[in-house]
């Protein structure tokens, strides 16, 4: 029965290699397909129950064998909702089952993969060259956290991100010990300083606080330059509030060094009507340059600049965020003004950050966090089930998702296929003349038999 086992042994063999051809075939098509895990083949002998002296090679069977774990080259891309991942994991994503009047109805049942060609769609959402749609945790714009547990389908509106009014201004400077004002004569202790006596309305916070059109020239010369910045009303429209900074004492004659800030409130005042106005707070600094007491912010109640009004203003110093040190310049160094109003906006572009966050910039310049992207993870990733368009679906042998992975997401990049050429070619040619090898058995084989079908005639 020997000639009868070496043909089955052969003919398995071919089917062996056949199985391997068709896995070679498969890789080397998908060489240039994104985020592609090529399939190697596994061959396992099959050996028949016999005596140790009696034992045979046997025959082989062929089985598949998953290489999901690999890593395939990184390459960057020019799209900026393009994704990669460098080390485990994959991203979650759905499959389409249809369309109710023009929108997508999804499977809702989560698929996995590592192909990252993702881009916005006619609705918004962000789907990849294979049709999958990727899923991804909502941020809260309140908190800048995920919500929830269960990604959900990305989806980005065309909508306007609304204007919002100024609320607060920052604003963190050092003050010259000696400011050099139009008025300021260094020989002449005092004449850097602004004197109630030279207005008709008392400026500083003892007086009525504000500048009226009458007194801006001899303002101007007793005060100087604190910077200016751009304030938005509740409506977007945004307008320029500038600050001056006026020096009301000092210790070198005898007193505090203490300072008043002022902002323009109306740029067209003329006469009594105010065109400066006192924020309402003295600045005294000690001899160390720090303020004594702090002053970490004020409040501007009803701020309107040039009619336009913007309401309640938090103006915030911070701890230590204004001092009074020695300058020869003699002006104001502003280390930070910034305000958190903006004008509204309409959605500019979309782009996926190396930290996994959707991002949504808008023509006024801001960019939100929209959603988290999560990354899942299985105990066996090589037991995945594949599916068409490099999609994977968990099975029982790879175990449940697991959300989290130790792998990173790269932006604007794209895993490649990782196919090794040289490799496929090389595995071609053995499978080649092994399957001929194979041939030539079942030929000697028939040839074998057919002697003896001879010698029994």
């Amino acid at each position: 029965m020997g000639i009868y086992s070496a043909l089955a042994s052969a003919v398995s063999g071919l089917r062996a290699q056949s199985f391997a051809l068709e896995t070679i075939s498969g890789n080397i098509a998908n060489s240039q397909t994104v985020g592609f895990k090529r399939t190697e083949t596994s061959f396992a002998d099959l050996v028949p129950e016999a005596a140790i002296n009696r034992q045979s090679s046997g025959a082989v069977l062929a089985s598949s064998r998953s290489t999901n774990t690999v890593q395939g080259d990184i390459r960057s891309a020019d799209t900026e909702t393009f994704v990669a991942i460098n080390g485990d994991g994959y991203f979650v994503v759905d499959s389409q089952l249809g369309v109710v009047d023009g929108n997508p109805v999804l499977s809702g049942i989560d698929k996995y993969t590592r192909r990252g060609d993702f881009d916005r769609d006619a609705n918004g959402y962000l789907v990849n060259g294979a049709g999958y749609f990727l899923k991804g945790l909502k941020i809260d714009a309140a908190t800048g956290n995920p919500v929830g547990g269960l990604p959900e389908a990305v989806q980005i509106g065309n909508d306007f991100l609304p204007a919002q009014v100024t609320s607060e201004i920052t604003l963190r400077a050092n003050l010259a010990q000696f400011p050099l004002t139009a008025n300021a004569d260094p020989d002449t202790p005092g004449s850097e300083l602004l004197d109630p006596a030279d207005f008709t309305v008392d400026p500083t916070t003892g007086g009525t606080g504000t500048v009226v059109g009458n007194d801006v020239s001899v303002f101007l010369q007793s005060s100087i330059s604190g910077g200016a910045t751009t304030v938005y009303n509740a409506g977007g429209a945004s307008t320029n509030i500038q600050f001056r900074w006026a020096k009301i004492d000092s210790a070198a004659t005898g007193g505090s060094d203490t300072w008043n800030l002022f902002y323009l409130e109306d740029s067209n005042a003329t006469g009594t009507d105010v065109v400066w106005r006192n924020v309402g707070q003295d600045y005294t600094f000690d001899s160390t340059g720090q303020l004594s007491p702090a002053v970490t912010s004020v409040n501007i109640p009803g701020l309107t600049i040039n009619g336009q009004v913007i309401g309640d203003v938090n103006l915030a110093h911070g701890v230590g965020g204004l001092t009074q040190f020695a300058d020869n310049n003699g002006n104001v160094q502003i280390t930070e003004l910034a305000q958190n109003g903006y004008a509204a906006g309409e959605l500019s572009s979309v782009s996926i950050s190396d930290s996994g966050r959707v991002v949504a910039t808008y023509t006024n310049g801001r960019q939100l966090d929209l959603y988290q992207i999560p990354l899942a993870t299985f105990n066996a990733s090589n037991f995945l089930k594949k599916l068409d368009g490099g999609a994977f679906e968990a099975t029982a042998e790879s175990g449940a998702a697991i959300l989290g992975s130790n792998g990173n997401i790269v932006g604007a990049s794209l895993e490649a296929s990782n196919t090794d050429l040289a490799d496929e070619f090389t595995k071609l040619i053995i499978t080649q003349q092994a399957y001929s090898a194979g041939t030539r058995i079942v030929t000697t084989s028939d040839e074998m038999l057919q002697e003896v079908l001879n010698m029994v005639r």
